[in-house]
């Protein structure tokens, strides 16, 4: 793929550039020669790197930081309208542009793969990166966390494929004409943005509309996901795909084996599609453990065969995908405790990070630390949220992590705690970060398995807990 530069983009600004999505956009442009700045509210690993790519990174919103000869201003829906830079960029009539129209710009020429659905965008989309580098077809790609191995979001290639997620929350994924595209799930999120299921079929619906002629649809085993291939089975020029445990889909996971913290896997290809893959019966390992991880791993499988590359090929590169940052990341072990990261912030999510982190765990007790994200989505799902933590040995519950969002009066973290005391968890809340290393040293005890939950600030806490379990 020519390492060309939208013209827009050839000194783009981003507003909040240290963000998992404008991060991996901004890093492509990077390296492909532009001339990136941005601005982001703190320091992180993640503005470091974008300074050694060469892109000019200023802590703060302000004015000033945004040059007058910038082609564009790159936003998400997170920035307000009263930010200094973008009342700025007004003001001297520079372009705004959404992230999602960046990276699909970015995609123009390339064989894009996008990956949706309310839960696994980022790990099938960073099993796709690792199996298609691991066969070294060198793919570009935008994730929303930093690969195990690269250490990385998003990289820009040499191949003509470009694996990127598709993102559901503020209907981004419909800027996006991929040639596959995977959807893994599809249930009732962003409550700020979807008021029912119908807007988010509708929503999934336009995303599938825009995949090329041609081209593919993956779908999971969520009863959401088949609905909507129920409701696009019309199209002709598509291909759908589906993937599960059940023997009608024509990529039939016919067993999942756990081996601590990996899974073994066995797929069958249905002899309706003898085209799809050279052989019809595949086993093979993935490297993270959990159901849904190997779930996650046989759609990258059915994604990369359609774009041509041999299943008896891609399968054992997809063993070489060991985990993504917030991912069930280990974070360190200390006085016999280790600490795991998770990102998992829906109850779905959390119930699934749960029950995989137990099965590896054998009779080690299970701590978390877990914070709410979003008022919107404690005060729809925070009866859920309780229930799946009844699932640990014992929970502490932090407030809750605002992101975008203003305070909603009645609806706080105790809403969780009551709902998991209701199931019979061990919970208790605690509103002082600062505090939660003291009081996980006073609960853990050597061999149990602490896990830092959410997807705000609580991913900070692994090694603030880890210092303290030494001391």
């Amino acid at each position: 793929m020519a390492a060309g530069i939208p013209s827009a983009m050839e000194r783009p600004h981003f507003i909040g550039i240290g963000g998992a999505g404008m991060s991996g956009i901004a890093k492509v442009l990077a390296q492909r020669g532009a001339e990136v700045a941005g601005s982001d509210a703190r320091e992180s690993a993640t503005t470091e790197a974008l300074r050694a790519l060469g892109a000019t990174v200023h802590i703060g919103h302000a004015a000033a930081h945004l040059a007058a000869d910038a082609t564009a201003v790159v936003v998400s829906s997170a920035i307000r309208p009263d930010n200094p830079e973008l009342v700025r960029a007004a003001e001297l009539g520079i372009p705004v542009i959404h992230r999602s129209d960046a990276l699909a710009a970015l995609m123009e020429g390339a064989r894009p793969i996008a990956v949706a659905g309310t839960h696994g965008k980022t790990t099938t989309t960073s099993m796709l990166a690792v199996a298609l580098t691991e066969l070294g077809l060198d793919p570009s790609y935008a994730i929303g966390g930093d690969l195990a191995g690269p250490g990385t979001n998003a990289h820009h290639g040499q191949g003509r494929i470009f694996v990127a997620e598709a993102d559901e929350s503020d209907r981004s994924f419909h800027k996006y004409a991929p040639e596959v595209a995977i959807v893994l799930n599809v249930e009732l999120d962003h409550h700020a943005n979807y008021a029912s299921m119908d807007e988010i079929y509708e929503s999934f619906e336009t995303f599938v509309a825009k995949i090329r002629p041609g081209g593919h649809l993956i779908v999971g085993e969520h009863p959401g996901a088949r609905e909507l291939a129920a409701r696009v089975s019309d199209r002709e020029d598509l291909s759908i795909i589906t993937v599960g445990e059940s023997e009608g889909s024509h990529v039939w996971i016919r067993k999942i084996t756990p081996q601590g913290m990996t899974s073994e896997v066995s797929v069958v290809f249905d002899e309706d599609h003898a085209d799809f893959a050279d052989d019809k019966d595949l086993t093979f390992t993935v490297s993270v453990p959990g159901r849904h991880y190997a779930h996650n791993a046989v759609a990258a499988l059915a994604a990369g065969v359609r774009l041509g590359i041999p299943a008896a090929d891609l399968a054992p590169a997809l063993t070489a995908y060991t985990g993504v940052g917030r991912r069930l990341q280990l974070k360190g072990e200390a006085g016999g405790v280790q600490v795991i990261d998770s990102y998992a912030h829906h109850p779905t999510e959390m119930t699934a990070d749960l029950e995989a982190i137990r099965a590896g765990a054998g009779s080690r007790r299970v701590l978390v630390v877990f914070q709410p994200h979003l008022f919107s989505r404690t005060q729809e799902l925070g009866k859920e949220m309780g229930e799946a933590l009844a699932l640990a040995d014992a929970s502490v519950v932090l407030d809750i992590y605002p992101a975008r969002e203003d305070p909603v009066p009645g609806v706080t973290s105790e809403l969780i705690v009551d709902a998991a005391a209701a199931a019979g968890a061990d919970v208790r809340a605690e509103p002082d970060m600062a505090a939660i290393p003291e009081v996980i040293a006073g609960m853990a005890k050597p061999g149990d398995l602490v896990l830092t939950m959410g997807a705000g600030d609580v991913t900070d806490l692994g090694p603030r807990i880890l210092a303290r379990l030494e001391s």
